[in-house]
């Protein structure tokens, strides 16, 4: 074997090495990414059985259902929409102190079967002005609010506008 030829070899097992862990970290990494969807993509773009997501949008007032049984962690239903498609979400344990229908909330968890949202985690915004970045940009395309001309829309309003699409999920 020629010089040339085993350093041509050598670069050629170099960049097959460096392509093979540029794969294995890239894979990884996919493997634990929590995308940020809205109700409205959740339902025209269902994820993966087994995907881990994140859920934002407001509580629809009047959704919340609680089931405090003796002996057992609190569960509670409630829905969470984004002015155009809402989502029933299931949650077992206690709900933030700020959690309130009306308010914006991202919720962490994944899609079972029957068209809910199991969460594992819920988050409530922490203050009146406070709305998370991916909520607010979610109702902005959603074309329900536009920041330049005033505060979101009130808490009463959002039942009107998911009234065909409140009952998903249930």
């Amino acid at each position: 074997m020629t010089r040339k030829s085993r350093r041509l070899w050598l670069v050629g097992g170099c960049l097959l090495g460096f392509g093979a862990a540029t794969g294995l970290t890239l894979q990884a990494f996919s493997a634990n990414i929590v995308f940020f969807m809205a109700p409205s993509q959740i339902l025209e773009h269902p994820p993966a059985a087994g995907r881990t997501i994140r859920l934002g949008g407001m509580v629809v007032a009047g959704s919340l259902v609680q089931n405090h049984a003796a002996g057992r962690e609190p569960s509670v239903q409630f829905q969470v929409t984004d002015g155009q498609q809402a989502v029933r979400v299931r949650y077992v344990g206690i709900l933030p102190d700020l959690f309130r229908e009306g308010q914006s909330v991202v919720a962490l968890g994944e899609m079972s079967g029957d068209g809910s949202f199991q969460a594992a985690e819920v988050l409530a915004k922490h203050d009146e002005t406070y709305m998370p970045k991916d909520v607010a940009a979610a109702l902005r395309r959603s074309g329900r609010w536009d920041p330049r001309f005033g505060p979101p829309p009130a808490a009463a309003s959002w039942n009107s506008m998911t009234t065909a699409s409140v009952t998903h999920g249930t």
